[in-house]
């Protein structure tokens, strides 16, 4: 995101909503269509400055440049794998990165992954993500301009918040992010088309539903308590009886159903008793389950589960009536799991840094001092 000090007191518009940019607006004396107006300039056509808005008079976008400004990202690293998973490494205004992920689909569809916070205070043990803590939250814009950035490469399709970060400790700002992707003068997204995960916050879960539509998927992962607590620590705050009685009271459209991401872990939650007692789970819940067969990294003690129980699993679900799809791994030549670019980017700095350390000319700085 480019930026300087002397853009430090401007206001951002890719962080307001059409009715406050018409606020904004009304506030300089302008009238309320010029807020649609700038919204179709900044994501419509992904303009990054004013001058672009050419049915604008030179005296308002004038005007504008003095009181306010529009982000946007540029990636700072790009992989690409031989699937054709692209991700992309951002770095921020204050030097902090995020990942974002574009995963294609079938008829030249393609699904982005987005990110809502830097790092993740959950602390789930098999997500390379929570091994960064919580750095911070990330803003609308930040959040928006993601999309912004691919949009700029090709069309995208569908929307999953299931990047770094839990989208629920970050509310506000994700409800904002969701309502500037949904403006029809702006992307014009379908909730339809858009997915939050959760790790199960249970009351942001349902003040969610009651703020905005959109898909809900919950990573459940296990089907006692005592596994949960191991993997996922928030099930300790909201063990699996009450994140499963708001999900039944979570408010669904007549044929919507909440997803329910199972990642299938060696000798963890990937045995015929795990697959039982998540059909008894998930009785009386419009649900759908996404069995994810777990991503090895170097960072972590597990082990993917062998072809022959993740088969033995789904058939399982399927037998008894349940609608439970194996998601297909994207992007494992370039470390497409949550977390692995910027670990990448961790690791090789750090590196760096060690050797710089120890070059003579860095020994002889360190003596100095």
């Amino acid at each position: 995101m480019e930026y300087s000090m002397n853009n430090a007191s401007l206001i951002d518009l890719k962080n307001l909503t059409l009715e406050e940019l018409t606020e904004f607006l009304a506030g300089m004396g302008k009238e309320r269509f010029r807020a649609r107006q700038i919204m179709r300039w900044m994501y419509g056509r992904l303009a990054q400055d004013f001058e672009a808005m050419s049915d604008l008079s030179k005296e308002l976008r004038s005007q504008l440049s003095q009181r306010a400004r529009i982000s946007h990202l540029v990636p700072e690293t790009v992989e690409e794998s031989q699937d054709g998973t692209r991700k992309y490494l951002f770095r921020l205004e204050d030097g902090e990165t995020v990942e974002t992920v574009r995963i294609p689909m079938e008829d030249h569809r393609c699904t982005l992954c987005i990110s809502t916070q830097v790092g993740c205070a959950m602390g789930c043990v098999f997500c390379h993500t929570g091994s960064f803590g919580l750095v911070r939250h990330l803003a609308p814009a930040e959040i928006v301009n993601q999309v912004c950035a691919a949009m700029a490469e090709a069309p995208v399709n569908n929307i999953v918040l299931m990047g770094m970060g839990e989208p629920l400790h970050n509310l506000d700002n994700v409800v904002k992010a969701l309502q500037i992707l949904y403006t029809p003068e702006g992307f014009d997204f379908s909730p339809r088309k858009v997915t939050l995960s959760t790790a199960g916050l249970v009351p942001e879960m349902l003040e969610l539903g009651r703020r905005i539509r959109v898909n809900l998927a919950v990573s459940l992962n296990a089907t006692t308590d005592e596994v949960r607590n191991r993997l996922m620590p928030i099930n300790r705050r909201y063990p699996l009886a009450e994140l499963m009685k708001a999900c039944r009271e979570y408010p669904l459209q007549p044929r919507q159903r909440i997803t329910f991401e199972y990642i299938l872990i060696r000798d963890t939650n990937d045995s015929e008793q795990d697959a039982r007692r998540l059909v008894k789970l998930l009785h009386g819940i419009k649900a759908k389950v996404n069995l994810i067969p777990y991503n090895e990294h170097p960072a972590s003690p597990f082990k993917a589960p062998a072809e022959e129980s993740v088969s033995r699993f789904q058939g399982y679900l399927l037998d008894r009536g349940m609608v439970a799809v194996r998601r297909a791994s994207k992007g494992q030549d370039i470390a497409a799991a949550c977390g692995q670019l910027k670990g990448k980017l961790t690791a090789a700095q750090s590196r760096q840094s060690s050797v710089d350390s120890s070059s003579p000319e860095h020994s002889s700085k360190r003596g100095n001092r």
